[in-house]
């Protein structure tokens, strides 16, 4: 990766201002434009790193992940994106960095866990890509080992009618009713001498799925009746 690519994000004043206007005028645009409604605000920790692990059905849905919580999260985002080195400064500065997509990157596993370490709340889609349907896809272990290895919380998220508002092969995002329900938060099961048990992790992906398929549900049955 080139040191364009692999910048962690800073907190300089000219950052925290595009952020905050960024983060603004997102927040704005999904309230607006696509009605956006967010329940269970609640659920978000106050205090300390936390993994936020929505369903991934649209482009939108990094923008609607980031706006439904108070505090800047980092996110992974496909590394092609940083071959233009402005485009990458932008997206580096907004959160994010990169990954290589449909791969197990063991650098970008490795990146998680030292932002999760930096105190930071972090976005990981556990279906990796973008997928389709009313069905949470299999789910990757990415989230639940970072979770197991750092010890904080996965807060599951789902997100009802993004895929209606900006499908895959859209250029479009069409003024479709959003929903989004944030559930509570999933503590993972630690081993005392600080390993990360395979069974834990595969036990809390588990867990994962069905929270997030039970949140998916709901918040697309209300994005459709609104």
């Amino acid at each position: 990766m080139t040191k364009v690519a692999t910048r962690m994000v800073g907190n300089s004043l000219g950052e925290r201002v595009l952020y905050g206007f960024f983060r603004g005028a997102c927040a704005v645009f999904c309230r607006v434009y696509l009605r956006m409604s967010v329940e269970g605000r609640a659920n978000i920790p106050t205090e300390g790193a936390f993994i936020i692990s929505p369903v991934h059905r649209s482009y939108i849905d990094t923008f609607i992940a980031g706006t439904s919580v108070t505090v800047r999260p980092r996110y992974l985002a496909k590394d092609s994106l940083w071959r233009s080195r402005t485009l990458g400064w932008l997206v580096s500065s907004l959160g994010g960095f990169p990954v290589a997509r449909g791969t197990a990157d063991r650098e970008a596993l490795r990146r998680c866990i030292e932002v999760i370490e930096g105190g930071e709340p972090l976005v990981l889609f556990p279906e990796g890509e973008r997928k389709s349907g009313p069905a949470v896809h299999k789910l990757y272990d990415g989230a639940a080992y970072v979770a197991s290895k750092t010890g904080v919380p996965i807060v599951p998220i789902g997100i009802g009618g993004s895929e209606r508002a900006m499908p895959k092969g859209s250029n479009m995002i069409w003024p479709r009713k959003v929903h989004v329900i944030i559930g509570a938060p999933l503590r993972p099961r630690r081993d005392e001498s600080g390993k990360v048990p395979r069974a834990a992790v595969k036990e809390l992906s588990e867990q994962l799925h069905t929270e997030l398929q039970v949140l998916f549900d709901r918040a697309q049955t209300k994005a459709i009746k609104g």
